[in-house]
């Protein structure tokens, strides 16, 4: 049995908890959160126990592993206590918005033998999954063109936008991730970006983006479109195809049934695709944690490296240089 500790129990704190709680071999042993009332009421949920510091939780003899669903400029604090204390960590994406804490938090775990794995949960989806897979069996022959989709059924609040970092650290960023773990060791060398504000006025207050487009090429040639926006007014829009030499497949969006209605007025009508990330990406959410205990038992290397994070970051981070230099922008991971 794997005893957690949680750190974070706002709404992804409290969809962690919970699947940790289903998990055969995890137990939530303590909950963290400054928002005291937050953390009770998560705890209570869950049979687990509150702590006043961060600290009490991570050191606790009992605790066996960390997950970190905090606010983002908490999280390479919270790495490197983790790290110090030889926990195994699991920590929700961004690693953080500012490459420069990335990088230093990088050198304070250097060498360190603790499994850290970061929440690019969308690797984990069984249908993405799938296109990687094939990809490496080569069933579509040589990838020449991958192209995702993803949209938000609605624009959220100004506040979160003030603090989200930008929508291309905030969003985009699980697309960067997604390209670079279907093209595998083919690396990401040039971004284009293009962004712009359509429609919403919080969006427009924050000075961020609410539609934006990416053209990517990797190392062998490899063409990347991803595009964008904050609404979807027909639910949470996900899709993923890969184009080859052989073929494409696509990862499309789902539905909670695969019922279709026909009728005087409709043909092959279905019902709405999920509303939003935590309905969509349940399964995704609850492989990511399975993963993770896995990896802690067998002792093995995490899939989802911390170097993971911090070059989903740089790509993002290339994206805003193209926006702002409107030109195409070699990528440097140094």
């Amino acid at each position: 049995m794997i005893n957690f500790a949680l750190l974070g129990a706002g709404r992804i704190g409290k969809m962690h908890a919970k699947i940790i709680n289903e998990n055969p071999y995890a137990n939530l042993k303590f909950v963290y959160d400054v928002n005291t009332e937050s953390a009770s009421k998560v705890a209570e949920e869950n049979n687990a126990k509150i702590t006043q510091t961060p600290l009490e939780a991570i050191n606790n003899e009992e605790v066996d592993a960390i997950l970190i669903a905090s606010a983002t400029p908490t999280h390479t604090e919270f790495l490197i206590m983790g790290t110090e204390a030889n926990k195994s960590i699991l920590c929700e994406k961004p690693i953080d918005l500012d490459i420069n804490k990335v990088n230093e938090c990088r050198k304070k775990i250097s060498g360190k033998s603790n499994i850290i794995q970061i929440g690019f949960n969308r690797r984990f989806d069984n249908s993405h999954a799938k296109l990687q897979q094939a990809r490496l069996n080569g069933e579509i022959g040589d990838l020449e063109m991958i192209i995702i989709s993803s949209r938000d059924p609605a624009p959220p609040g100004l506040d979160y936008l003030n603090a989200a970092g930008g929508f291309f650290r905030d969003t985009t960023i699980h697309d960067f991730d997604l390209s670079r773990f279907i093209l595998g060791d083919d690396p990401i060398e040039e971004v284009t970006a293009f962004g712009d504000n359509l429609f919403d006025e919080n969006v427009k207050k924050a000075k961020d983006f609410d539609t934006a487009m990416f053209i990517l090429k990797s190392k062998t040639g490899v063409l990347i479109h991803i595009n964008n926006s904050r609404r979807a007014v027909y639910g949470y829009d996900q899709r993923v195809e890969i184009f080859g030499s052989k073929g494409m497949m696509i990862s499309g969006n789902q539905t909670p049934t695969s019922v279709e209605k026909f009728s005087s007025i409709q043909t092959s009508s279905r019902e709405p695709i999920y509303n939003f990330f935590i309905e969509r990406y349940q399964q995704a959410y609850t492989d990511q944690l399975n993963e993770f205990i896995k990896t802690i038992k067998n002792n093995e290397k995490s899939k989802v490296t911390f170097d993971d994070g911090r070059n989903a970051l740089i790509l993002a981070n290339a994206a805003y240089d193209s926006f702002n230099s409107k030109s195409v922008v070699k990528v440097d991971y140094s």
